[in-house]
């Protein structure tokens, strides 16, 4: 200790031990045993050096898109990754192969649930459309009335009968030959409305006619007036029996409706 304070300035680096040796030798000796023990690593020192080489010493690259390998990060090893290959098509599961050498397959089932989808898609629209315009047609008891059927056979020579055809009557006269060879060497320069007997009547033996009053809408009556032909009691307007105004008011002739003659005993008219 005596040196120890001499040295001043050195003192700091000086320590005092004190070691207490037994003098006496066991009797047995006691083995002391080596498996268990473990060397302890000795600490990284972290220096200038050591850091500089845990450093990237390469360029470093980025990649990205769609054909890049995904990073997946697991929690634990023992945790399996869903990679959906059950979901998938058979030409997508190489994810090395190019899309460019399956694209045809792959196009060709998506161009199919297209034109399938189309077509459904059409056919729909064809029968809200259809509903749509049918709405606004015409109702059935109109459309029944639309073409009527008669059976000329039924109606006498020189008789008029009245039917009724959109609502409005309708005259069917079945002429003899006097009254046709009448009505045909009538002038037609003399009329009013000037049409000869052939523009009026298909078959010469049959007249077709609305009958209804050119002046103001009244119903005329058959086989009365002046020419033997029809008479509008309301102000006097004469038609002859090829339905001409020849007498009268009205300025033209009854109109003559659509008809058709299927055959010899069926006349179609509308």
């Amino acid at each position: 200790m005596t040196s120890v304070a001499r040295a001043g300035h050195l003192a700091p680096y000086f320590k005092a031990t004190c070691n207490v040796i037994n003098g006496i030798k066991p009797v047995v000796a006691v083995p002391t045993p080596t498996d268990n023990l473990v060397a302890q690593p000795l600490p990284k020192t972290s220096t200038v050096q050591s850091l500089h080489g845990a450093l990237p010493i390469q360029n470093l690259k980025v990649k990205h898109g769609t054909r890049v390998p995904t990073q997946v990060r697991f929690a634990h090893t023992d945790i399996g990754y869903p990679d959906f290959s059950a979901y998938r098509r058979k030409e997508t599961l190489d994810p090395k192969a190019k899309a460019e050498d399956n694209v045809d397959g792959r196009q060709s089932f998506t161009y199919l649930l297209a034109g399938a989808g189309s077509v459904a898609g059409a056919y729909a629209a064809k029968s809200v459309v259809t509903h749509f315009v049918s709405s606004m047609a015409a109702a059935a008891d109109v459309l029944a009335l639309a073409k009527i059927e008669i059976k000329l056979n039924e109606i006498p020579e020189g008789k008029s009968v009245t039917f009724k055809w959109r609502g409005k009557p309708l005259f069917i006269r079945h002429r003899t030959d006097a009254e046709i060879s009448t009505e045909k060497s009538v002038p037609v320069d003399s009329l009013r409305d000037p049409q000869h007997d052939d523009q009026r009547t298909q078959n010469p033996k049959w007249l077709v006619v609305i009958g209804v009053c050119t002046h103001l809408g009244c119903v005329p009556i058959a086989n009365a007036g002046d020419f033997g032909g029809y008479y509008c009691p309301c102000h006097g307007s004469h038609y002859d029996a090829s339905g001409r105004i020849r007498k009268g008011p009205a300025p033209l002739n009854l109109e003559i409706p659509p008809h058709t003659f299927l055959d010899e005993g069926l006349l179609v008219v509308g």
